[in-house]
């Protein structure tokens, strides 16, 4: 596939596929004779693990490390594992806060319901 064509298909610019790969997010992607990019079925799962991770707020710094542990090979398998376990950890205080958040405006919602209802808005340590 065509840089375009990636680019099409999961919404992001071909400035952030070149991005990904100048820093070492995804591997290097292979080219044409022409010097064009390629991507293969690898690449597309390399871009997909990318934006997914980012997507869910994983550093970059996160995303190059994994990749380099990736390609030394299996005598990284530990170091990986733990590296994804703190991105996991991460992520689950990062839920946390977001659940919390949600919470909160879930209830001031209901009370700006009631108060569209009623006309009057109740006041307490909440709102």
């Amino acid at each position: 596939m065509t840089i375009k064509e990636v680019s099409e298909k999961y919404g992001i610019t071909q400035d952030t596929l070149r991005y990904y790969e100048k820093v070492g997010i995804i591997p290097p992607v292979s080219r044409t004779k022409g010097g064009k990019r390629d991507y293969r079925e690898e690449d597309l799962g390399w871009v997909e693990q990318a934006i997914c991770m980012r997507s869910a707020g994983v550093s970059i710094d996160a995303l190059i490390e994994y990749l380099k542990l990736c390609q030394i090979g299996n005598e990284t398998i530990s170091a990986r594992l733990n590296l994804l376990k703190k991105q996991r950890e991460l992520l689950f205080e990062q839920k946390q806060r977001l659940e919390a958040a949600m919470d909160r405006l879930n209830y001031k919602v209901s009370v700006y319901e009631e108060a569209e209802k009623t006309g009057e808005l109740i006041w307490d340590k909440e709102n």
